[in-house]
């Protein structure tokens, strides 16, 4: 059959077709795959590998360093985000100094972005996201479990809890008075502004109120913290200051501190300071922290405190008496940069065996008043160590008072090698015994003596014997030694008050017919109505007349339970005996009971100016006479 020329044509295209479609499929040849083909498909993968990887990449996304940021004159620069004219970027952990002008604003920022590198290191801040196998990502596709993302929220906000910034200011330095005969008016106050408002990135004193938060130093310190979860942008304004009154010469010099751990600058303004007054003398004192240990093993090896102290008539520490680098740098007696201070610090087993941190302060002024401040570097706390942290920080306390005792009779002793916590004046006389250290021998002597005494008589008691045989079932030896031992430190060592100090229930007058130290005497009529008496015309104990041959002066009083737990504890053979209570002739002259609403009530081991640790002192008893020997030494 003959083609015509259009049927030629069309097969000639067909064949031609055929073969291109043959040499693709042999050339470029695609691999199907049958249902029969499929390996099983594992029931879970291994996410973990594969978000490791993700955080890698990220984490390197991170240290490449800042990105290219370009700035479009079409744009806001709260669209883009940068950092408004003006204000300084700050990071947490990094204390800085500034100085400012009376009526003048600084003005810092924070970008939350700065902290997006420590999100994974952070404990509290989990990796990316909450890794979860394939059978729960079935259970939330199926409907079986409840997934925390919401179809609207954020999965970088859902993911990161949100942190809190803490912003911490200490003011250093402040306008100085040009006169101290001024004392009515202390310096202005900086005031701090904190704003999280993209509308308000340089908060101040002229911007909108309802924008920022602002907050007045409050003696020199300023706290505040935020959630970051926005840059936060916050200014120092300085007020205006008074040329009549102060010298601005110096501008104000403050300290700002972030951290989102904590306050780095913090104080305490609790009724119960850290600190306390345990006793001085005319020109020195001793003053004690609380406890820094709970328990006996509890070890601390290098003192977390220091002190401040400034005379209460010199008011360079107004304004700043809660700011820790203000204090450092005008407090009288302050630890100074080469180590130097006229406070000794040390730590001292006290009462239970608990270590407390001890300030003998010396080079003070006679009949003063004077207000003594610690503040804790946190980072030698025994809770912080413990916990392993190692960002410091300082919290600075309330103040405490005291005062010094006139040129008299009573000198300041301590480190005694039997009543060791034995630390306060004692009757003395500066012409026989030029310090603290000759006094102290003289008295750790005579208990010495008292001691060696006590212990010949005891060993005459069989102490070693079976209980049926002992001298009593609930009492020991080891009771009575104790006992002897607070009962001979607090009555041997008689604790002194000034012969001016107000007259108390618990001050008994001693050695009223002596003279002062200056060559006057005891007012006249004190005299002849009580000199003829022995119990004030002389000390406690004859050693302290013919050796000390102190003026006159003031006892404190040993507490009665002393007393009363000598009899109670150690055997009846021995003859110890209390006078009875409230006797005028011989409990009163001897004795005083403890009264826990007063700061000082009685003489005891380790008594202080501190009501709740006399109470913590105080034993139950029960009323014991025994017309023997009275206990009046």
């Amino acid at each position: 059959m003959q083609l015509s020329p259009l049927q030629s044509r069309l097969a000639a295209s067909l064949v031609a077709s055929c073969l291109v479609i043959v040499l693709y499929l042999f050339l470029f040849a695609p691999q199907f795959a049958f249902a029969s083909d499929l390996i099983e498909i594992p029931r879970s993968l291994d996410y973990d590998d594969l978000l490791d990887d993700i955080a890698d990449n990220i984490a390197s996304l991170d240290e490449r360093g800042p990105l290219y940021e370009p700035e479009f004159s079409l744009f806001d620069r709260s669209i883009i985000g940068r950092v408004s004219d003006g204000a300084s970027s700050l990071e947490v952990d990094n204390p800085t100094r500034f100085n400012i002008d009376p009526e003048s604003t600084l003005t810092y920022v924070f970008e939350v972005a700065s902290i997006s590198g420590r999100s994974s290191q952070e404990p509290d801040t989990p990796s990316y996201g909450s890794r979860r196998s394939l059978e729960e990502a079935q259970e939330v596709a199926e409907g079986g479990g409840h997934d925390v993302l919401g179809p609207d929220s954020d999965p970088v906000e859902r993911r990161a809890p949100s942190k809190t910034l803490y912003i911490s200011v200490n003011t250093c330095n402040q306008p100085v008075r040009i006169s101290p005969d001024q004392t009515t008016v202390d310096p202005p106050q900086l005031t701090l502004f904190v704003s999280t408002s993209a509308e308000n990135t340089s908060p101040g004193p002229a911007k909108d109120q309802d924008t920022q938060k602002m907050l007045v130093f409050d003696e020199g310190a300023v706290m505040f913290n935020t959630t970051l979860d926005r840059d936060v942008y916050f200014s120092i304004s300085a007020p205006k200051v008074s040329d009549d009154l102060f010298t601005t010469a110096l501008p104000y010099n403050y300290e700002v501190a972030l951290s989102l751990d904590g306050y780095y600058h913090s104080y305490d303004s609790s009724d119960q300071p850290n600190l306390y007054w345990v006793d001085s003398d005319a020109s020195s004192a001793l003053l004690k922290t609380q406890n820094l240990t709970s328990r006996s093993e509890e070890v601390v090896s290098t003192p977390p405190y220091m002190v401040f102290i400034q005379n209460t008539n010199n008011l360079d520490l107004h304004g700043i008496r809660k700011s820790y680098c203000g204090l450092s740098n005008w407090a009288q007696i302050r630890p100074l940069q080469d180590g130097n201070s006229q406070a000794t610090i040390g730590l001292r087993r006290g009462a239970a065996d608990l270590t407390v941190q001890e300030f003998y302060i010396s080079g003070l002024n006679a009949s003063a008043n004077y207000t003594g401040i610690v503040a804790l570097n946190t980072s030698l706390g025994l809770q912080k160590r413990q916990q392993g942290g190692s960002e410091g920080g300082v919290v600075v306390y309330d103040g405490v008072p005291f005062s010094t005792k006139p040129n008299g009779a009573c000198t300041f002793i301590f480190n005694l090698t039997l009543c060791t916590q034995t630390q306060y004046a004692v009757p003395g006389n500066s012409a026989r015994f030029p310090n603290g250290t000759a006094l102290a021998a003289f008295y750790d002597n005579y208990t010495r003596t008292m001691w060696d005494n006590f212990e010949k008589v005891l060993q005459q008691t069989p102490c070693q014997a079976p209980p049926i045989q002992k001298y009593s079932l609930v009492r020991d030896c080891d009771d009575c030694k104790q006992a002897y031992k607070d009962w001979l430190c607090s009555v041997a060592v008689p604790r002194c008050e000034d012969f001016s100090s107000p007259d108390q229930t618990y001050l008994h007058m001693r050695n009223i017919n002596a003279p002062f130290p200056n060559g006057s005497f005891v007012d006249e009529e004190i005299r002849s109505s009580r000199g003829n008496n022995t119990a004030f015309n002389s000390s406690r104990n004859v050693e302290i007349d013919t050796t000390v041959q102190p003026g006159p002066y003031k006892e404190v009083l040993p507490c009665d339970y002393l007393c009363y737990e000598l009899v109670r504890s150690c055997p009846a053979s021995i003859g110890f005996s209390c006078p009875l209570p409230k006797s005028i002739y011989s409990f009163s002259p001897s004795y005083a009971t403890l009264d826990t609403t007063k700061e000082l009530s009685c003489n005891y081991p380790g008594s202080a100016y501190l009501p709740s640790a006399a109470s913590s002192l105080a034993v139950s008893w029960v009323l014991v006479a025994i017309p023997v020997l009275f206990l009046l030494l």
